[in-house]
């Protein structure tokens, strides 16, 4: 009977996200995401757009990139959390966070929220572009 138990627990151990073997692995987020973004805010209402973000450079769980929007451009800094599957970005200039999870090799989600006057919340599902 310990000796099933010793195998299932090991089993579940190897097939958790949480294992050494992924803490290991750093995920590579430089390229091009492209994905629609839904968001809500008192003043703009609801809106749907397609938002794009590059990450230019990455080194070890920092990266950085930037997005063009309608009032311009934005650029970023970023890190990956140790779980490998949680990020935040900020801009210098910005008023909110930009938090999101890795779900695949080339997929992520992005959420930013951002308080106070100009308070608003949207998330996007991003799809890395491949070349």
């Amino acid at each position: 009977m310990r000796t099933l138990l010793a195998a299932a627990l090991t089993a579940l151990a190897a097939a958790s996200p949480f294992t050494a073997r992924a803490a290991d692995a750093i995920p590579n987020l430089v390229g091009t995401w492209t994905g629609d973004n839904h968001t809500i805010s008192d003043k703009k209402g609801l809106k749907t757009w397609q938002k794009t973000i590059t990450i230019t450079e990455q080194t070890d769980r920092r990266f950085r990139g930037h997005f063009i929007y309608s009032a311009g451009r934005k650029d970023f800094f970023g890190v990956v959390y140790p779980d490998n599957q949680t990020f935040t970005w900020v801009a210098s200039d910005s008023k909110g966070y930009n938090h999101g999870k890795i779900l695949a090799p080339d997929r992520i989600a992005a959420c930013y929220v951002e308080p106070g006057e100009e308070a608003t919340a949207g998330c996007a599902e991003l799809v890395k572009e491949t070349r």
